[in-house]
């Protein structure tokens, strides 16, 4: 019963019901002292990737060059505004996700895809590593159509490089629209304030051959 209901994203009618005060989250990143909420500058576009620990995942992307600021949540599920303690019960529905703030004049939007497809492995199911359950599934959570295209692009590169190495298929979720939910305080940019905090995250080794990587 316990195992199922983490392999399984719950009905909306099933999930807990949240709330409507938004997450206080802090007036700066902790690494680079840029706002974690809009609106950005222009030039700044977002997007927002779950794969896996949100911890590790939001890392690796503000310590890539082009990056504007970078903040952890929850989106892909149902609950308004729900706690971490609420996500991991798996009654959300929600996936741990990061919040990617980048400048188009600097990074592409493939090579921000190109770091999330290298950066785990998504052809793991509702997991990575050790992390099991619909709040480490591998999900792209799109802010506009447009980006669809290139999602998809990036995705069927990747699988191509995935099968040539002996890989299975990616199992990882394409979205449109879905709300994005700042987490907690404390789990905002959690590996710079906790240098030895864990870190489950590991990719396939396989490169992506798109972007900067060609």
């Amino acid at each position: 019963m316990f195992g199922q209901r983490l392999l399984t994203i719950p009905d909306p009618v099933d999930a807990l019901p949240g709330r409507s005060e938004a997450m206080p989250v802090p007036a700066a990143h902790h690494v680079n002292g840029r706002p974690l909420v809009g609106p950005y500058p222009d030039g700044v576009d977002t997007v927002v990737v779950g794969m896996g620990c949100f911890w590790g995942a939001e890392r690796m992307f503000w310590e890539t060059p082009g990056v504007w600021t970078t903040a952890v949540g929850y989106a892909g599920g149902h609950t308004p505004n729900a706690t971490y303690e609420e996500v991991c019960t798996g009654l959300t529905g929600h996936n741990e996700v990061v919040l990617v703030a980048w400048d188009s004049g600097v990074i592409s939007l493939t090579d921000i895809f190109r770091v999330f497809w290298e950066g785990h492995d998504p052809t793991q199911v509702m997991r990575q590593g050790n992390d099991v359950g619909t709040q480490y599934r591998s999900g792209i959570y799109l802010v506009d159509g447009a980006q669809r295209a290139v999602a998809e692009a990036t995705r069927d590169a990747f699988a191509s490089a995935l099968d040539r190495a002996g890989h299975g298929e990616i199992a990882t979720e394409i979205v449109d629209g879905s709300d994005f939910f700042y987490a907690e305080e404390y789990h905002q940019q959690y590996l710079a304030k906790n240098p030895m905090g864990y870190c489950g995250l590991g990719g396939t080794g396989v490169s992506c051959p798109v972007g900067t990587s060609t």
